[in-house]
């Protein structure tokens, strides 16, 4: 069944966790009023990384990834307009969903902002080479007073805008037409204030950037987190016209304030089964190998016993044993032991 069949007959469904690229890219469910943005000018659409998207999803169509109570999940975020909050162990598939979501709604690249502890806001909003901008125009000034009286009128200064970058939270806020996709990945390891700074942004769907916002230009031309990307700032203020798919991944190393927690929608996923996971192989390698079912069978049985492992360990097994000339026993059988090792041991 297509998207465009599967929307008719769900009415608010758009998104069935297969990860297949749609022919065409299906509408969106209109946002409620309380979420509707008025940003501008209009981004052209974004990019797409479909190697990035083959490597976390492989390039085969894939079975359903999630169950169908975690896919309304996600369906309801998207109809409201909201971030979803993953939770669930380590190795799991939470970051995947993006990629996941972003190939199936055909949104273009995923923009990541990857958090560790020294991580604010602003770094996610937007970076300024102050240094970089002070010596452009040490240089500028230089070269007027070098160069001929009447060659000097046409040196124009450096301009702000090139010395700003936005980051992955920044350029996902820009007024495209249509969401962008951002992985806000492990915001567990963040300072614990960061949560709450992030409260304003994903309440209001914009930002102010200060230095431009004291710019005497009324539109500046800022760098953005895609390669090579540009977009036009008017006023020093960045606002979203769709509000961005964010997903928002935590190993459940803390809790976050009650006040976060009210804007996202919770999305605890857990380990899949047998089925599931020889699903995901043949997803990735395109096939079934030989051997897959005992070792998917070992890990869930490893999982299963209170260990922490990750689907990464088993498609690392499941590839070594097709290697010509492997033979899963004897010291092969130890470098099955090493590549399904429980992870909390630290070793």
């Amino acid at each position: 069944m297509s998207a465009q069949e599967h929307t008719a007959a769900d009415g608010w469904r758009v998104f069935y966790a297969t990860g297949r690229p749609p022919a065409a890219p299906p509408p969106l469910p209109e946002p409620p009023p309380w979420r509707r943005f008025r940003g501008g000018p209009a981004q052209p659409p974004p990019p797409d990384d479909p190697e990035a998207a083959e490597r976390r999803l492989g390039p085969g169509d894939l079975a359903p990834q999630l169950d169908a109570s975690e896919t309304d999940v996600v369906n309801a975020a998207l109809v409201l307009r909201r971030p979803l909050l993953i939770t669930g162990p380590p190795g799991v598939g939470k970051s995947t969903l993006a990629y996941l979501i972003a190939r199936e709604l055909g949104l273009g690249r995923v923009l990541e902002w990857n958090i560790v502890s020294r991580t604010t806001l602003r770094d996610g909003l937007y970076v300024h080479d102050a240094m970089g901008r002070a010596q452009a125009i040490a240089a500028w000034q230089a070269g007027l007073a070098d160069a001929d009286p009447s060659s000097r009128e046409g040196q124009l200064p450096p301009q702000l805008g090139d010395f700003i970058t936005l980051g992955p939270l920044g350029t996902a806020l820009l007024p495209y037409d249509r969401p962008r996709v951002l992985l806000v990945d492990e915001l567990d390891k963040s300072d614990i204030d960061l949560p709450n700074d992030l409260l304003h942004v994903l309440e209001n769907g914009s930002y102010d950037v200060p230095e431009l916002v004291r710019d005497a230009a009324d539109t500046a031309r800022v760098h953005t987190s895609d390669p090579g990307g540009r977009a036009e700032v008017r006023h020093g203020r960045v606002e979203c016209r769709e509000f961005p798919v964010v997903v928002i991944t935590s190993n459940g190393e803390r809790e976050f304030p009650a006040a976060f927690r009210r804007r996202c929608l919770p999305l605890e996923m857990r380990p899949p089964g047998r089925e599931r996971l020889l699903a995901m192989i043949e997803g990735h390698l395109g096939t079934r190998p030989e051997g897959a079912e005992e070792l998917v069978e070992e890990f869930v049985q490893r999982v299963q016993a209170g260990g922490t492992h990750s689907l990464d360990q088993l498609l690392n097994a499941v590839q070594m044993t097709t290697a010509g000339g492997f033979q899963a026993d004897g010291d092969g059988r130890k470098l099955v032991e090493m590549l399904l090792r429980d992870l909390a041991k630290g070793r």
